[in-house]
């Protein structure tokens, strides 16, 4: 069994509404809580990197699937949104919502439409992220997939 360490450092300097730093081998980024929930807004949020982690995690999930399975795309893009409730003051991170959209090859034949159909499904539930948060945040998807014009 192989295992991954991935590694961040953070750094916040003050109170509530200051601004820190997360850091890691490829990202560096400030950090704040969102205006939503009335902090500053600089840089990104704990709320943004969990849709982050999500989306990012389904869509190179699905680009892989695809790959494997032979099926000629065209383009690959993604929506995600994030949906947080906050009741009697206390956060929860409700649902995540993925819109990708998948435009296939003139070449694909219905079959393979079928099974991409299918792959967009199964890539959600293979993600590790949305492995890791099941059964405390929904995952939904509404993907659009059709052959290229």
């Amino acid at each position: 069994m192989a295992q991954h360490s991935f590694h961040i450092k953070t750094n916040w300097p003050g109170l509530r509404n200051d601004v820190g730093t997360l850091e890691s081998g490829t990202l560096s980024s400030k950090i704040s809580i969102p205006p939503e929930m009335d902090g500053p807004g600089i840089g990104t949020n704990p709320d943004e990197m969990l849709l982050g982690a999500a989306a990012t995690c389904y869509i190179i999930t699905l680009a892989a699937m695809l790959e494997r399975s032979n099926i000629q795309k065209e383009s690959l893009s993604m929506e995600s949104e994030g949906i947080v409730e906050v009741e009697k003051g206390i956060i929860t991170y409700k649902k995540i919502i993925h819109r990708p959209t998948l435009v296939l090859s003139k070449e694909c034949t219905e079959k393979e439409m079928s099974k991409a159909r299918r792959l967009a499904v199964k890539a959600e539930q293979s993600c590790m992220i949305t492995r890791a948060i099941k059964g405390n945040v929904e995952v939904e998807l509404e993907e659009t997939i059709h052959i290229e014009n």
